[in-house]
């Protein structure tokens, strides 16, 4: 991997973006941050409440994602993050040049089964079809990968992991 190479473990929630982030920067040997903590109190409260984030709720939490990824340039690093829209990638990379985006995919059915069986977690199946409806696949012109998420995690990790190293020496 790119010693200045940060991925973002992007997709809709439920997908698994941190278990294949957690995973993934094993793989790699690099730090891995979960997204989620970089939410404020107020963003965890409107979600906890089944209200979905605005571009003005996003925008902060961005940016602290953003100041991870430039500050783990160096060392390189896996942070998982939504960034559903074209313009939240763009925003990444403009704090973080050079990201690569690990887009997880996979049938929303399948999805809102998932996240009807985890627990714990603040991010309310009701907010999966504004996430849908939000969502903005990686364009040709972005840096990345679209795996789909029905092999196990390990399996997705494994992949990227090799999709990452065979980038390097490509």
């Amino acid at each position: 991997m790119h010693a200045d190479r940060v991925v973002v473990v992007m997709g809709v929630s439920g997908t698994g973006k941190s278990t294949v982030g957690a995973l993934l920067a094993d793989r790699l040997g690099v730090p891995y941050a979960e997204g989620d903590a970089f939410h404020s109190p107020a963003n965890i409260a409107k979600m906890s409440a089944g209200t979905p984030l605005d571009d003005a709720d996003r925008l902060p939490w961005l940016d602290a994602i953003g100041a991870w990824a430039r500050d783990h340039r160096s060392t390189g690093g896996v942070v998982s993050c939504s960034a559903l829209k074209r313009s939240y990638r763009d925003r990444l990379r403009a704090a973080a040049p050079g990201l690569f985006f690990l887009h997880l995919t996979g049938d929303r059915d399948l999805i809102a089964e998932r996240m009807a069986a985890r627990t714990g977690h603040f991010m309310t199946g009701a907010l999966l079809d504004s996430q849908f409806a939000t969502l903005e696949p990686l364009q040709p012109d972005e840096t990345g990968l679209a795996l789909g998420i029905t092999p196990e995690p390990p399996l997705i990790a494994d992949r990227a992991a090799a999709t990452l190293r065979q980038a390097r020496t490509d």
